[in-house]
């Protein structure tokens, strides 16, 4: 185990675009996830589709939280899903008997929650919002930009609705909703928390802001948007510090850390800017 106070957090893979000209292998990881959990102090792992349960249990022991990125695959049918339901029923289990162990969801990653438990726009925070685990330690005059300004970015054609949540008993009992959004036509929950776990959900982008420079409507780089993706991201990283797990040796935690990787630069214009691939 490493003597530097530090976190390794697991970053989930997932089967590569479809034509994907820069693909190499058969999945990847946004370098944006990796910029964005790095940028508040963890130690990336990537986790690699198509490995066996065991490997997947024994990489759940060996890092202190795990992040599932969004994308644009099955949620109930890809390696990606199946893999997230190991890491899911471990992570259950675990904070059942004591065990601390964080899972953040983003867009894909907060549907993929949603399915395992049952354009830039302004958050509409509930009351829960502020005595809220998550932003209870965001500052008052953040909060309100949230709240006021465009500066949430989503990008996604799969929304859970507030009207599909309450009617949902098992959703409604398991995750408390922090913030909703409209977008003309329907109300969708835009962040959740669980109340008895470390789940938390995301419907928006937060890493997006400072890191990814597509041009299209609700990429935003505003100063309150780059300061969310900071304390969101922060606040994750302060979340798996709890969590005592850690690898078997400091050379098994050097060979599984993102650095044994390259990013490939796929052009500033991409969906994303660069991408880890794996085989």
């Amino acid at each position: 185990m490493s003597s530097v106070l530090c976190c390794s957090l697991g970053v989930l893979a997932q089967e590569n675009l479809p034509g994907d000209q820069f693909a190499r292998g058969s999945s990847y990881i946004a370098a944006s996830y990796v910029k964005y959990l790095e940028g508040a102090g963890a130690r990336v792992v990537p986790i690699r589709i198509n490995r066996t349960e065991q490997e997947y249990t024994n990489i759940f022991y060996s890092i202190n939280g795990l992040l599932l990125p969004g994308g644009d695959v099955d949620l109930q049918t890809s390696q990606f899903s199946q893999a997230a339901k190991i890491f899911y029923d471990l992570a259950l289990k675990a904070n059942d008997a004591g065990d601390y162990f964080p899972i953040w969801g983003t867009c894909q990653g907060f549907q993929q929650l949603s399915v395992l438990t049952a354009v830039a726009l302004p958050l509409t925070l509930t009351p829960a919002a502020q005595s809220s685990r998550l932003f209870r330690s965001f500052p008052k005059d953040l909060l309100q930009s949230l709240a006021e300004e465009n500066v949430t970015s989503n990008f996604h054609r799969w929304s859970l609705s507030m009207q599909n949540y309450s009617r949902n008993a098992k959703l409604k009992r398991f995750y408390k909703v922090l913030s909703t959004n409209n977008d003309g036509k329907k109300e969708f929950i835009s962040t959740m928390e669980a109340y008895r776990y470390p789940l938390y959900a995301v419907q928006w982008h937060p890493e997006k802001s400072p890191f990814e420079w597509i041009d299209k409507p609700g990429m935003i780089h505003s100063t309150t948007a780059v300061r969310a993706c900071f304390y969101t991201a922060s606040f994750f990283v302060s979340e798996a510090m709890k969590n005592q797990h850690h690898f078997s040796s400091a050379v098994e935690e050097e060979r599984a850390l993102i650095y044994n990787f390259s990013p490939v630069y796929r052009g500033m214009h991409a969906i994303f800017v660069q991408n880890y691939y794996f085989d």
